[in-house]
């Protein structure tokens, strides 16, 4: 997890991390309280009005942590100006299905209070309230202290009704997830919350105006939510200039794989992927070097050496051809054959498949048979072609969410970058 050997943490540099605890044990109501805890909502809730806080929200500049990068008071923004609709949900995706992902985790289990006011605040700029922490059924431990602080929150009056002696009520509720990544898709995350098959939904309409049981929802990662505490507390020009790029704030990041540290950090925008690797990863294992990385998750371009001195933000991952996604990234060694790397994640992407449309349902068992006769040496002529118009058909406007083209962006780079090594499992 966490590394926090020679990190000096401050409330002014690192507003996410900054109270974690050294012997890695929650932060409970009363540490957290005494860390300026439930300061930003109580400021929220106290001195300002619901359109106020979405405004500061949205001057912040804070984008979704779940991967997709969209403004988050944008979204907020979309949610109906009718007061005459009481009844308004606010999700937190706290599944976390992307592999080699973990910074919710860490969040969820270490700092669960932080997450419970930012969900405060949200709700209460959303005038929402019921609230719900949609969690990955695996995440056993953050279940476990997230039913704590809520307990406590309530307790202490934080949560329930006429928090704060404002006359403002927020309930919040966890359900655990079944173990899909498609609850990844907010559609299909509803569905699952609902009772329902966890297939995405058509839109229009979105689900700020026809989302759970019918009525304005919004969805905001753990990640994005975690950060709302501290932009209430320090403000907006605070906030800006934590980035050293165009993207604002600070931003979970890491490295995996055959690293000698592997780990999370709370770094800046604009920190290079060189500097993540070299200075807080510790390099490549001895005898090791690195061949190929993919910025974010399984479900982003692989990107090769001469890219790791980018910086890691939304728009210089992007003109680079992937996407920053998650920010934790996998180190892929010169010893591994690209082959069996894809055919991994392909394995992962076929089976977590709802099977809603056919070019998802059809296209990635195919993808993955190919694969197994390439990684075999059993590969025949045209294959590695076949592959390369399966990228195409499965790409992004083809299928019915973003699960397949999402599947395609680590067999598609490999193709471009390594495809000598797709060919050399044909048989002549």
């Amino acid at each position: 997890m966490i590394s926090l050997k020679n990190m000096v943490r401050t409330a002014e540099t690192h507003p996410l991390t900054w109270r974690l605890r050294y012997d890695k044990e929650p932060v409970w109501f009363d540490e957290y309280r005494k860390k300026n805890g439930y300061f930003g909502a109580e400021k929220a809730l106290k001195e300002m009005t619901p359109e106020e806080v979405v405004n500061v929200v949205k001057d912040s500049g804070l984008k979704g942590r779940g991967g997709a990068g969209f403004s988050t008071g944008l979204k907020w923004s979309l949610m109906p100006k009718d007061d005459s609709i009481k009844m308004r949900y606010l999700i937190c995706n706290a599944d976390e299905m992307e592999p080699g992902t973990y910074k919710d985790r860490l969040l969820m289990e270490e700092l669960p209070h932080q997450l419970l006011e930012g969900m405060l605040i949200a709700a209460f700029a959303l005038k929402s309230h019921r609230g719900y922490i949609f969690l990955r059924g695996e995440y056993i431990a953050s279940f476990k202290n997230l039913t704590k602080a809520i307990n406590e929150a309530t307790q202490k009056g934080f949560l329930g009704k006429n928090i704060f002696g404002t006359g403002f009520n927020f309930e919040l509720f966890i359900h655990t997830g079944a173990g899909r990544y498609i609850c990844g898709e907010e559609t299909a995350l509803i569905n699952s919350l609902e009772g329902g098959r966890a297939n995405p939904r058509f839109k229009p309409p979105f689900p700020a105006f026809i989302g759970a049981w019918g009525k304005p929802t919004c969805v905001n990662n753990v990640e994005t939510i975690s950060n709302l505490p501290a932009i209430l507390t320090n403000g907006v020009e605070w906030y800006k200039g934590l980035s050293k790029s165009d993207d604002t704030g600070t931003k979970m990041m890491g490295f995996s794989g055959r690293v000698k540290n592997p780990g999370l950090w709370e770094l800046p925008f604009g920190i290079t992927a060189r500097e993540i690797l070299e200075d807080y990863a510790g390099g490549m294992k001895d005898g090791l070097q690195i061949k190929a990385w993919q910025p974010g998750g399984a479900s982003t371009d692989f990107l090769i050496e001469k890219h790791l001195d980018l910086p890691m933000d939304f728009s210089n991952i992007k003109q680079a051809g992937s996407r920053l996604g998650t920010a934790i990234a996998l180190a892929v060694d010169n010893k591994i054959n690209m082959v069996s790397v894809v055919l991994n994640l392909e394995i992962f992407f076929a089976r977590e498949s709802c099977g809603w449309c056919t070019p998802c349902r059809e296209g990635l068992p195919w993808t993955v048979k190919i694969l197994e006769s390439l990684e075999k040496k059993q590969g025949r002529l045209g294959d590695v072609e076949l592959l390369q118009k399966i990228c195409y058909q499965l790409g992004p406007g083809k299928t019915f969410c973003a699960h397949a083209p999402g599947a395609m962006e680590p067999l598609q780079s490999a193709l471009k970058y390594f495809r000598e090594e797709f060919d050399a499992g044909i048989i002549i």
